[in-house]
This record gives structure tokens, C-alpha cells and sequence, in this order.
């Protein structure tokens, strides 16, 4: 009698045991965890012409890339700003003097799309302030030209802004850019953002805002607080070509400016010191790594640390 009441305890035991094991593989299957982190880095500015085409026609464009490069494949995801098109027309910036309205009139090799994609710079944002430097014509050569080397792009000129779905770290994610200088206004982007979060998605807003050299102005933090409200996860600033500050809204973290992260400005620490994030995605969870880059005066982006 005691034997089997004994046998009887292990068996409730043991169907207990396989019981619990049932539920917990039930969740890690439904949950986003099981999904695994996905790391997404993000960078600032990039430029390839003026200087830094100098130094890829000597060095080859690999050059660039060559101490940072091995770091970014690390990701799953590498997304930046794409700072002017790609386009066959020639330099019109390449040896141009300092100041005049030549320097400022970029178009970038060919060969750009495929160097990003060879690097892991698979997204780009294409709302800014130069991307229309060679007109209609050029934004669409710089989408035939990313297409084909499978870099995906979102964001433009107003009536020509795309948004970006993909799925991450078992989250659906959309990118939507806002770009101060010729785009959507801020409140057609905030409707944008809601309409994604009622699907269900999270939204990353590339923003392209604000005055060179400059600290955050009142137009960056009343439009970073309306994008917060609508719902945004997570907001990335370009356009001021230095290191801002950050700052939470809510559950919304904002980076006012990444700074530079390929660019030839090189006549101060302000300018020639970026800010890479690297973000870990889990299910609802967002970890966010700060690294420091530096543009060097031959041509390069390294890792500060």
C-alpha cells in the first residue's frame, strides 16, 4: 500500500513537471523573445564627394571604411543619412573653393550604393537638405542605383516619401523620415506615425532638422514632442553636423543630432566627433549602446574606443 501510494506521488510529480515544461515552451514559442535581439546601428552624415571622393579615386572607397567597417557587419542593420544622390554626373564640388556655392553642390560616385552595401549599410534615409542637388532626375538615379545593390531607402522630398516595413527583433518597424528642408510638414509626419502604431507597429523616425552647428531650437523640440505624443519609439536627428543631446519624452527617446559620420569637416572635435547607436531590439524592449566615432583627416571613420 505505501509502494503504491509512493508510485502514485511520483506520477503527480512527474505530470506536474511535464506540465510546466508544456507552458513554458508554449510561451518562448508565442512569446517575441523567442524571436531572438536583432542589433540595429544607426549613424549620422554621410558624404561622398568633395574630399572624401578625392581620397576614394587614390584610395579606393573600401579605404573609408576600413576601421569601422568590420564593426558595422557586427549588425543586423546598419541605417544612415545619405547626405546628397548618386548620380553619373561629374563632381561639381570635387576642388570647388571653401565657401562658394560650388562646395556645396554635392553628387556622389556611382559605385556608392554597392560600397554601403558591401559595409552592411542596407538602409538609408534620403530626407535632406541635398538629395534634390541634381533635381528629379537624381533622387531617381540614386534609388535605381541603391535598388540594385539592395540597399533599401525611405524618406525624400515632399510627395516623394516613402516609409520603410520590415520586421525586427519579432516587432514590426516601420522608418518614416521627416525632413525640415522641402518635406511633409511635421503634423502629415505625426499622422503618418499614428496611423502605423494603430497597426501595431513600432516607429523610428529619421529626422533631417534643426541649424547647422547649433544647439536644439525650439522648432526641433516642439516637433520631436509631437512625434512622441503620436507614438513614435525611438527618433534619430540629423542635419546640425555635431554631437547634440538626448533626451526621453515619455517612452519615446529622442537623439537630437548623430553629427558626422563620413564627412570631410575636420577643423574642430565638434564636427570631426560622431555618434553611432547601436540598439539592441527584443519584443517591446529597446537597448541602446552609445559608441563615439571620429572622421580622421585621411579620410577614414574610426571607432573612438
Amino acid at each position: 500500500m505505501i509502494l503504491l501510494l509512493y508510485t502514485n506521488q511520483v506520477k503527480k510529480v512527474v505530470l506536474l513537471v511535464l506540465a510546466l515544461c508544456i507552458i513554458i515552451l508554449f510561451i518562448m514559442i508565442v512569446s517575441p523573445w523567442s524571436q531572438g535581439e536583432a542589433r540595429i546601428m544607426f549613424v549620422g552624415d554621410m558624404f561622398f564627394d568633395r574630399y572624401i571622393r578625392k581620397v576614394q579615386n587614390e584610395k579606393g572607397g573600401a579605404f573609408i571604411f576600413s576601421c569601422v567597417g568590420d564593426f558595422l557587419k557586427e549588425a543586423d542593420l546598419v541605417v544612415g543619412n545619405l547626405e546628397g544622390p548618386i548620380t553619373e554626373n561629374a563632381s561639381v564640388s570635387l576642388g570647388s573653393k571653401v565657401g562658394s556655392p560650388e562646395n556645396f553642390v554635392f553628387t556622389f560616385p556611382t559605385g556608392t550604393a554597392a560600397l554601403l552595401a558591401r559595409h552592411n549599410v542596407h538602409l538609408v534615409n534620403l530626407g535632406n537638405n541635398h538629395i534634390a542637388n541634381f533635381g528629379p532626375s537624381g533622387i531617381e538615379s540614386t534609388k535605381e542605383y541603391l535598388s540594385r545593390a539592395g540597399v533599401d531607402y525611405f524618406g525624400g522630398i515632399d510627395g516623394d516619401e516613402p516609409t520603410h516595413r520590415t520586421k525586427i527583433g519579432g516587432r514590426k518597424v516601420t522608418f518614416i523620415s521627416y525632413n525640415q528642408f522641402g518635406g511633409a510638414p511635421p503634423s502629415k509626419i505625426a499622422e503618418k506615425i499614428k496611423d502605423e502604431v494603430k497597426e501595431g507597429r513600432t516607429v523610428i523616425v529619421f529626422t533631417h532638422w534643426g541649424e547647422e552647428y547649433a544647439e536644439p531650437t525650439v522648432h526641433m523640440r516642439n516637433t520631436a514632442k509631437l512625434f512622441a505624443e503620436a507614438g513614435a519609439r525611438l527618433i534619430i536627428g540629423s542635419h546640425p553636423h555635431v554631437v547634440l543631446g538626448s533626451e526621453a519624452i515619455g517612452s519615446t527617446t529622442v537623439y537630437y543630432s548623430l553629427g558626422n559620420f563620413i564627412f570631410d569637416q575636420y577643423w574642430e572635435s565638434a564636427v570631426a566627433t560622431g555618434l553611432l547607436l547601436d540598439v539592441g531590439v527584443r519584443g517591446d524592449q529597446v537597448n541602446i549602446t552609445e559608441r563615439k566615432v571620429v572622421m580622421t583627416r585621411d579620410g577614414r571613420t574610426c571607432l573612438a574606443d
